[in-house]
């Protein structure tokens, strides 16, 4: 989720990185609207089965969510969940001899015999951990020639780290006081959850709580106080202390929880068979967009209507290794998923290689990958965010979807606010705010990225192989690229995070390689005349 930075309301008369007012986002799974009928920008799923599907037979996919966890419990999930028949469920054996012991529902490469990691550290911080011992007496007078790459690199990533962690203290200092301002204004209020009429009454006596007052008032105009605080202040106030306390801690290293060398990418056994982990949040979000139970008239309704979810835990609260990430390919693509769900990113890589391995090897067993592009509104054409397919080979690349995040709006707002962008790196674009979904205890929230914008691109890619299972990962990615809603209008952005940050208008053409919004009724349509096509081959 794009960062929290509420909290400089307080020094700033302008909010920033408010939520935009979503009228027809409020709609419950808007991402499967039409555009024409509904005066939504969704994919049309819902057109494509009524008009497409009704009636047709499809077979069951698997698709991977390589994520932070899956709750296999949830109401919406529980019936779409793999299960790994050759597996008898707590009888402690390998009883399919896959090298992995009751892998009912998937894996979890990151916890150990007895407990599962939560946080982690970024892999700029271990980057910068393993490096300052080998540079512990290095300066630029004494460097050795051989070495002065690796030097150059590791002082401009501790420059980075130092930098991190300083903004991280700072915005905690400072959404803790926008937090203890606020709940002092609520006080003074008398009610536990205030109403915009309760704050526009209310009279301020200083500085601050007038500035308070001035952000609640724009903020209760389009939600409850309660969602407010939990989305903003809670959510915020926890970024930040990860932040500090984990991700960017030096000291903090939680690896001896799984037991494994972290530094052996040949190690492939290590893990166990929980794959909710102490924080499903994230993954079980992004699972129901993909296939939340359409059949149960429960909660919400996923894109694909005959899948089944694997869950792969490798992604922590932090960044994730890429010794899990590339393990966490492999087992999905052995296990049988055709299409595997990415929903992660990060602005560094220790072992690239090993990645595009796993992507290679996926690739050869004809399995598409959808990930995230990321929510840093930069250009990754520019600026790495990994794992990304730079230096690989074009077939790899042909099994391989990058997506950005749209809104629901036909205006200059299409682009979400956050989403990264790339005319050589970015595919397409699809639903990524204010995305209503599955979280832990069978419960349902809205939630913002890229990372919601990804599963859209996975249930229509698991519908497409659902329903015409004769055609390739490549194939799927190109019907999937040439059947998007081309947007031939200019969209606006900000350059930078900051109040006054200069915004900058430009072609929608501009930001991926489609220059489109993915559409799965354009895409079904196209499906048919790919496998009309094979078939009379």
């Amino acid at each position: 989720m794009n960062t929290n930075r509420i909290f400089k309301a307080l020094f700033s008369a302008a909010l920033v990185a408010a939520l935009p007012t979503l009228a027809n986002a409020q709609k419950a799974n808007w991402q499967n609207l039409d555009l024409k009928s509904d005066s939504t920008f969704g994919i049309s799923t819902e057109k494509a089965y009524k008009e497409l599907l009704k009636g047709k037979k499809s077979v069951k996919v698997i698709v991977a969510v390589n994520d932070g966890g899956v709750e296999a419990t949830h109401e919406d999930l529980k019936r779409v969940m793999w299960v790994n028949t050759k597996e008898i469920a707590g009888n402690g054996k390998d009883d399919d001899k896959n090298g992995y012991i009751d892998d009912i529902n998937g894996w979890n490469f990151i916890g150990g015999p007895k407990e599962s990691i939560n946080f982690e550290t970024l892999e700029l911080t271990r980057l910068v951990r393993r490096d300052q011992a080998r540079f512990a007496n290095t300066t630029d007078a004494n460097v050795a020639e051989k070495d002065k790459k690796d030097w150059e690199a590791f002082k401009a990533e501790r420059a980075d780290l130092e930098k991190q962690l300083a903004e991280a203290k700072e915005n905690l200092a400072g959404i803790t006081g926008f937090k203890n301002a606020l709940d002092a204004v609520v006080k003074k209020i008398g009610k536990e959850n205030p109403t915009l009429e309760d704050f526009k009454n209310f009279k301020p006596t200083t500085q601050v709580e007038g500035r308070i007052q001035n952000v609640l008032t724009q903020q209760l105009e389009k939600g409850s106080f309660k969602d407010f605080y939990e989305d903003q202040i809670v959510e915020g106030l926890d970024y930040y202390t990860r932040q500090a306390n984990y991700n960017l801690n030096l000291d903090y290293d939680p690896r001896s929880i799984v037991g494994d060398d972290p530094n052996n990418v040949n190690e492939k056994f290590y893990g166990n068979n929980d794959v909710a982990g102490p924080d499903a949040m994230h993954g079980t979000h992004v699972a129901g967009i993909i296939a939340a139970d359409r059949t149960n008239k429960l909660g919400i309704l996923g894109v694909a209507d005959n899948v089944a979810i694997m869950g792969v835990r490798c992604t922590p609260n932090g960044d994730e290794r890429d010794k899990d990430v590339a393990n966490a390919i492999r087992y999905a693509v052995d296990n049988g998923a055709k299409v595997i769900n990415m929903s992660f990113g990060k602005a560094y890589s220790w072992n690239k290689e090993i990645v595009n391995e796993a992507m290679k090897y996926a690739a050869s067993k004809d399995v598409l990958i959808v990930q995230a592009a990321g929510n840093e509104n930069k250009n990754i054409d520019v600026e790495n965010n990994f794992p990304n397919h730079k230096d690989l080979d074009e077939k790899t690349i042909s099994s391989w979807i990058t997506v950005g995040a749209s809104g629901p709006t036909d205006d200059e707002t299409l682009k979400a606010s956050f989403s990264n962008f790339g005319k050589t790196q970015v595919d397409v674009f699809a639903p990524g705010v204010q995305i209503y979904s599955t979280v832990p205890g069978s419960k349902y929230k809205k939630l913002d990225g890229t990372s919601m914008a990804s599963p859209v691109v996975a249930g229509l890619a698991g519908l497409i192989r659902s329903y015409y299972p004769k055609l390739t990962a490549a194939q799927v990615k190109e019907i999937i690229v040439k059947s998007v809603t081309k947007v031939n209008h200019n969209v606006t952005y900000a350059k930078g995070e900051e109040p006054d940050a200069e915004k900058v208008s430009v072609p929608f053409s501009d930001l991926c390689i489609s220059g489109g919004i993915v559409n799965a009724y354009n895409a079904l349509k196209l499906a048919a005349t790919y496998s009309g096509k094979a078939t009379a081959k």
